[in-house]
């Protein structure tokens, strides 16, 4: 298989992908088209909330594509956007510069950015800032987990993680970067180098994982299919991070290798697929009154 041939493959199963399923979604019609910073893929795409007159909770999405690939279309091909928009949510879905042309950190950097754009305007644009979600698939995962675990990316924004009330993390495998190097395949190795680079460091500042002692945002919930590293990985986040005293919910799902790993990402929201009830059970209990 060739570099192209593998980023097209890349492309389809890590961040669209499923399209088919999709079709099936509710249309949410166009959102309204953000720029959160100058670079061209420092934009993001927004929709407000329905059929509630009060300011309503916010769902930030952050897509997947390996680190260097993918797009903000991907939730709105999907059921997330037309579900969480039905459930009463305002939806945001973001994007952010890739590798080569930028690291993994400064993605981080550009989630929390988008979440400063959003948080400094959340009165004209009709949602509670203090009821906001960070969720992420797959690359988009480990970029959520890692800002909901190290505090430097939101202090270097002015932002703290009592900002993010929780975080959804969809079926991501990098929450511990060096292990998951080590039991890479050929192609996914060449990806991980490219991205996490080879210093033992540097791939420890990017592990989630081990940013896991408070503080913390305060709740995640972990989802994985039935891929032998997220479940792993999710399982390892999910224990770091309530030794440390953060609520932490792990739940797999039915799926297996990248099918599984795709249709996490585009059934989420379809009244039938399992995931749905439990994130919507978690929201529930995250946004009940005190």
């Amino acid at each position: 298989m060739t570099r192209l041939m593998w980023l097209m493959t890349l492309a389809a199963t890590l961040a669209f992908g499923g399209a088919a399923r999709a079709a099936d979604a509710p249309s949410v019609g166009r959102p309204e088209m953000m720029a959160y910073g100058p670079d061209a893929l420092q934009a993001l795409d927004f929709w407000r909330a329905r059929g509630t007159a009060a300011p309503a909770p916010l769902i930030v999405f952050v897509h997947g594509g390996a680190w260097k690939i993918g797009d903000k279309k991907t939730s709105s091909s999907s059921w997330q956007t037309p579900h969480f928009l039905a459930s009463g949510h305002a939806f945001a879905s973001i994007n952010y510069r890739l590798v080569p042309q930028v690291g993994v950190e400064a993605q981080a950097d550009d989630v929390v950015m988008s979440l400063k754009f959003l948080l400094d305007r959340a009165p004209s644009l009709g949602f509670d800032r203090r009821r906001v979600v960070l969720m992420g698939h797959s690359a988009g995962a480990h970029l959520a987990a890692l800002v909901g675990t190290d505090e430097r990316y939101l202090r270097k924004a002015g932002l703290a993680p009592a900002d993010i009330a929780g975080v959804i993390l969809l079926d991501g495998a990098a929450y511990d970067v060096a292990t998951q190097v080590q039991g890479a395949g050929f192609f996914m190795r060449r990806t991980y180098d490219e991205v996490f680079g080879s210093d033992p460091a540097r791939q420890r500042q990017l592990s989630p994982t081990f940013h896991a002692a408070a503080p913390n945002v305060a709740s995640f919930l972990i989802l994985h299919v039935q891929r032998p590293d997220a479940v792993r990985q999710s399982q390892d986040l999910g224990a770091a991070l309530r030794a440390a005293g953060t609520a932490a919910e792990v739940q797999g799902l039915p799926g297996e290798g990248r099918s599984g790993h795709r249709e996490i990402n585009v059934q989420l929201g379809d009244p039938s697929y399992p995931g749905t009830a439990i994130v919507d059970r978690w929201l529930a209990g995250l946004f009940a009154p005190r």
